[in-house]
């Protein structure tokens, strides 16, 4: 199963740079020689995932012909970065073979767009390394490597206002929770610091409804967690309870329990996923609470759906 989008930021970076004005402002802030460049030029190629983090990049740029910009914005740091970057590379790369009708297999030798990869940092982790490269994660040497840039944006760039509205974000969650009071009092403390007032000046509606959404959404995934945690639990005394009935058969039996605890868990996690996926467009995401809560409720909105319980 994919895993759950938790951070409700990295959708902002997506909506934030998908601007063709902000595009342009984060390429310029990496290339700040190259001023001729127009809109026209910086072309996104990110594929949209919201609700689930898959395979795609938070955000991706195509200049002219000769660059590729993977930039995904994290809060925390994580070594497996580069693997990362390194699937979203071979899926851009993949998708510009199609749309280019290029073959891999001809005798002339393809250009395709040079890559630069890029990690966006918005944590507080005072220790944060420059570069971060696949080659680490090898036991031994190996013969491919990915190197993935570390940004931080400390200054006033339009990557260091996105950079001080995460901070302030936090902040924010720390003291209010996953409530409107935090998203009201973001908006206000980004407002009287100056930081990205175009952009949430003209787009105020839009992120706070991004930001209202992600955090129902990740209610529902706590929730979610908490009731397979308690279905886990449930489910391991009843079988220590048939365990002691039946000593002889032990092994075996912790054996079967492993397993059949793991295949429930991971079929009632798919159908949570898969009514999530299509509540969310109907706008009746919160409905999937209440079949957590009531099984009836869940064998309904299974019935709706097609989907077996």
């Amino acid at each position: 199963m994919a895993e759950m989008k938790r951070n409700f930021k990295d959708s902002v970076f997506t909506y934030l740079f998908s601007e063709p004005k902000y595009t342009r402002e984060l390429y310029l802030y990496l290339h700040p020689e190259d001023q001729n460049v127009t809109e026209d030029e910086c072309r996104l190629i990110t594929t949209e995932n919201i609700l689930a983090i898959g395979e795609y990049n938070d955000l991706g740029i195509q200049v002219r012909d000769k660059l590729i910009l993977l930039v995904e914005a994290q809060s925390t740091l994580s070594p497996n970065m580069p693997l990362r970057m390194l699937m979203y590379l071979t899926s851009a790369y993949k998708a510009y073979i199609k749309e280019n009708d290029l073959s891999l297999y001809s005798t002339k030798a393809m250009v395709i767009p040079r890559p630069e990869l890029y990690m966006v940092y918005t944590g507080n982790q005072v220790h944060v390394p420059e570069v971060m490269r696949l080659a680490d994660l090898y036991e031994g040497h190996g013969d491919a490597d990915v190197t993935v840039k570390v940004l931080r944006g400390e200054d006033d760039s339009i990557l260091g206002q996105y950079v001080a509205f995460c901070k302030i974000a936090d902040e924010q969650r720390a003291l209010y929770g996953l409530t409107r009071e935090t998203i009201q009092e973001t908006m206000r403390i980004c407002q009287e610091q100056g930081i990205l007032i175009p952009f949430l000046a003209s787009r105020r509606k839009e992120v706070i409804d991004i930001m209202e959404m992600l955090f129902s959404q990740e209610e529902v995934w706590e929730m979610t967690k908490r009731e397979l945690e308690k279905d886990a639990r449930r489910k391991g005394r009843q079988e220590g309870r048939q365990e002691g009935r039946q000593e002889g058969l032990q092994e075996g039996r912790q054996e079967g329990r492993q397993e059949g605890r793991q295949e429930g868990l991971q079929e009632r996690d798919a159908l949570y996923t898969e009514l999530l996926r299509k509540l969310e467009p109907l706008g009746r995401g919160n409905e999937l609470l209440a079949a957590i809560m009531d099984r009836a409720k869940l064998f309904d909105l299974a019935h709706e759906f097609g989907l077996q319980v």
